[in-house]
């Protein structure tokens, strides 16, 4: 199996700049995962969804409010991916969505940035949002719960 050790290392490097302890990569038929701990794992995957194009990185800018979390997020839209999550296209522009907006399927909901790319994150359903459950630049695990639409 030929492994590509720069993304190995890349990936293990954001993971300290990070903070996270583990980070998953899916392209084509390969599947990389670096977690702290030492664990590397590269094997054969399902076809990943392709990432649309995306403006440039936007810089961290100040806090967006986080609306208070309802006690079940059971389903919350969740992080399709591991990275860094922005609420807006750029620092300058407003966010996608606030607490209390009406939103359709399909439309963007926030950005989540996974290797220098910008995946735009859809609403799952039509429905007002309810709560936002991260914070701009903050970053995100794979799974982690971030809008809730009711």
């Amino acid at each position: 199996m030929n492994i590509d050790t720069a993304l190995v290392r890349e990936l293990a490097e954001m993971l300290g700049e990070t903070g996270l302890t583990e980070i998953e990569v899916e392209d084509n038929d390969r599947k990389i995962r670096v977690s702290r701990g030492g664990s590397v794992m590269a094997a054969s995957a399902m076809h990943a969804p392709v990432a649309a194009p995306a403006p440039a990185a936007p810089a961290p800018a100040a806090a967006a409010p986080v609306a208070e979390a309802p006690a079940d997020n059971a389903d919350a839209l969740k992080s399709p991916m591991v990275g860094t999550v922005y609420l807006a296209a750029e620092p300058s522009a407003p966010n996608f969505v606030k607490v209390g907006d009406k939103v359709s399927e399909g439309d963007t909901l926030l950005i989540v940035e996974a290797m220098k790319v910008m995946n735009p994150i859809a609403a799952d359903k039509a429905g007002t949002i309810k709560a936002i459950l991260v914070e701009n630049a903050q970053p995100v695990e794979f799974d982690q719960p971030l809008v809730v639409i009711g």
